[in-house]
């Protein structure tokens, strides 16, 4: 194999080095059961034509959001992105650029990356932001261990209504830290207590607006009691637009804001690339996990940009990192700058108002029907529906007419019950009245 230029002899030489006898002894640590008993069932071997043939025949199963009419969110969304964003990221010196080590010739992506924090910083009501995360999810589990670092505490308190995808992965991240996580139920109805939660042990709440479940919440008073209590609020945002609308989470008292910024320059993709985005007070800018571009001068006084911030453990002594993430999503980022620069404020502030006027129509037709039901008093772009079915096999059904209803709330809570025929229905400034017609026609078929 061209691709694997390494002996036997080469190999064996090394294993030597490092003392051990055989290549399964590299994977002792994993666990028997994640391991495969058996190869995975592929084929042996095809030639390209073949493979690509095939691949085509299974991507023809896929109903497209491009062409079918799309009400899907629980953290993706599908938003108009202009024809301008694709074309300039992939300009040569955005899509091959590297790290920006060396300022001296790396002053178009620093000067992107400076122009996306400041955006971000903007957007979040934050005094400073990085230069991207990996995705929205690990943006809130880094966002938690800050917290836990500028507290000093291990008691983190994850509210009922944050993405249970980013539940996951932020209880999977202090559990090797050997923090305390504390779950409540979903909550539904965004009434949960969490004051009463609060107490001189805690490092942060995490909090989501809008929540998983769409519901819209002020946190100004949970802010003040954390607070009161040393601790921190964490704001997460899972729809960027929707803070061309709603109240910032800095202007509602948060310390940290995490958040997914795909819904800007960002197409849906299957659930990704995407970008995620991570803001703070100033105050704890030195345990902002990733990368900080920063602007300054040059000797001949002319404005310049180098990385001002870079606490990752490829650059200082690993325990005293800050995070271990390697990299950010520079090109995503870009995308994102890209698109709302484009659209300005005013223009960012009439997409989320859009997407909240559709919202408002659709979930008033869908609150007429007999057998469905809005459960959100109020929301931004995004509501669940209980319905007198179960919503996997509704969502199905729909999918089979050529439509993409919403999610099944089930399939990120397979445990309980009460989901079961709950749905979440996103709708953004891509939904057109002939969509909203097909949609409750076919749901009231689907529901009767």
């Amino acid at each position: 194999m061209r691709y694997l230029p390494l002996t036997d002899h080469d190999r064996k030489e090394m294993m030597e080095t490092i003392g051990i006898r055989t290549i399964e002894e590299l994977f002792k640590d994993v666990p028997d059961k994640a391991l495969l008993k058996k190869p995975v069932d592929l084929p042996v071997g095809q030639s390209e034509i073949e493979v690509e043939a095939h691949l085509k025949h299974l991507a023809g199963k896929n109903l497209s959001p491009s062409t079918a009419p799309c009400f899907l969110g629980a953290g993706i969304y599908r938003h108009h992105i202009p024809a301008a964003v694709d074309y300039l990221i992939q300009r040569g010196e955005f899509l091959t650029s590297y790290t920006p080590y060396q300022p001296e010739v790396s002053q178009g992506t620093l000067q992107s990356l400076f122009e996306f924090q400041t955006q971000v910083a903007l957007l979040t009501g934050m005094e400073v932001a990085n230069a991207s995360m990996y995705d929205g999810a690990t943006a809130c589990a880094e966002a938690t261990l800050m917290a836990g670092r500028v507290t000093k505490r291990k008691k983190f308190i994850l509210s009922g209504g944050l993405h249970p995808h980013y539940r996951d992965v932020t209880e999977t991240m202090a559990r090797f830290l050997g923090a305390e996580t504390i779950t409540p139920d979903p909550d539904i109805n965004g009434q949960e207590d969490l004051l009463s939660r609060v107490d001189d042990e805690t490092a942060c709440v995490v909090v989501q607006n809008p929540s998983f479940f769409g519901n819209l919440q002020d946190f100004n008073a949970l802010a003040d009691h954390c607070h009161s209590q040393g601790a921190l609020l964490v704001a997460v945002v899972t729809e960027i637009v929707s803070l061309g609308a709603i109240t910032a989470p800095g202007d509602m008292g948060a310390d940290i804001v995490a958040a997914e910024g795909q819904s800007l320059g960002n197409a849906m993709s299957f659930g990704g690339p995407t970008v995620g985005l991570l803001a703070a007070r100033n105050e704890y800018v030195r345990q902002l996990p990733g990368r900080l571009s920063g602007q300054t001068v040059d000797a001949d006084n002319r404005r310049g940009f180098a990385l001002t911030l870079s606490t990752r453990e490829q650059h200082i002594r690993r325990e005293k990192a800050t995070s271990n993430i390697c990299t950010n999503s520079g090109l995503c980022a870009l995308a994102f700058t890209i698109h709302l620069t484009m659209l300005g404020e005013e223009g960012f502030t009439k997409l989320a108002y859009l997407n909240h006027a559709n919202a408002v129509v659709l979930a008033d037709q869908i609150d007429s029907l007999k057998h469905a039901e809005v459960l959100n008093t109020n929301f931004f772009n995004e509501f669940t529906v209980r319905l007198s079915k179960p919503a996997d096999g509704v969502v199905n059904a729909l999918v089979e007419k050529g439509i993409l209803a919403g999610i099944p709330v089930s399939r990120l809570y397979p445990s309980l019950s009460e989901t079961e025929n709950l749905m979440l229905v996103a709708v953004t400034e891509t939904n057109t009245k002939q969509d909203f017609n097909a949609f409750i026609d076919h749901l009231k078929r689907a529901l009767a």
